[in-house]
């Protein structure tokens, strides 16, 4: 990995997508077309929305804690799950058995500043760790990752001083890295979702 992506470069998702950072799970999934990812986590293939911004009120609308709202865009031989105030993407129970034969990196922060990045593979955690508290970390690989973190952003310290700035983004930049995927402005206005909802595993 000589990837050189920083924070820095996704500086852009606070100041024009603030909402989807206050709640957000985004999940690369390689290898699935969005309809394949979709029947994979259970859910059927139904509305297309333009737009990242255009996920946020259905989201919103699901009622009810059996169910997420998600969408799917279709990123060459990788899809991208965008889901407002969801998790499913960091969900052990979800994740391992589509990381089966492929790659997953997913990533996730909510309201409460509760948030963790998963990157499974081939049916195992390979590295997860919470980005507010990167210097604890666990999977099969831990430590595998440690240049590309601190580069991405992290600050590995357990010190009470330690740098807490642009964790979130920190991690869509680790994400990049991992997978190659670079995710911009332009991507993000005009990618085409197809929308499900998928069951909330049972833990």
């Amino acid at each position: 990995m000589t990837d050189t992506t920083t924070a820095a470069d996704y500086a852009w998702l606070s100041e024009q997508y603030e909402d989807l950072m206050e709640a957000y799970c985004i999940t690369l999934v390689e290898g699935l077309t969005p309809e394949e990812l979709l029947h994979a986590l259970g859910a059927e293939s139904g509305p297309r929305i333009a737009g990242v911004a255009g996920l946020c009120e259905p989201s919103y609308a699901v009622g009810g804690h059996d169910q997420l709202f998600v969408g799917v865009a279709s990123l060459g031989n990788w899809s991208l799950m965008i889901e407002y105030n969801g998790y499913l993407g960091v969900t052990d129970e979800a994740m391992l058995a589509v990381s089966r034969g492929r790659t997953v990196v997913s990533h996730f922060c909510n309201v409460n500043a509760v948030d963790h990045f998963c990157w499974y593979q081939d049916g195992v955690v390979r590295l997860h760790f919470e980005p507010l508290f990167a210097y604890h970390r666990d999977g099969t690989h831990p430590d595998e990752l440690l240049t590309a973190m601190r580069e991405s952003g992290f600050d590995l310290s357990d010190a009470d001083d330690r740098d807490f700035d642009a964790h979130s983004e920190a991690a869509f930049a680790l994400a990049h890295r991992i997978t190659g995927i670079r995710l911009t402005p332009d991507l993000f206005a005009s990618a085409e979702f197809v929308c499900g909802l998928a069951p909330v595993p049972r833990r």
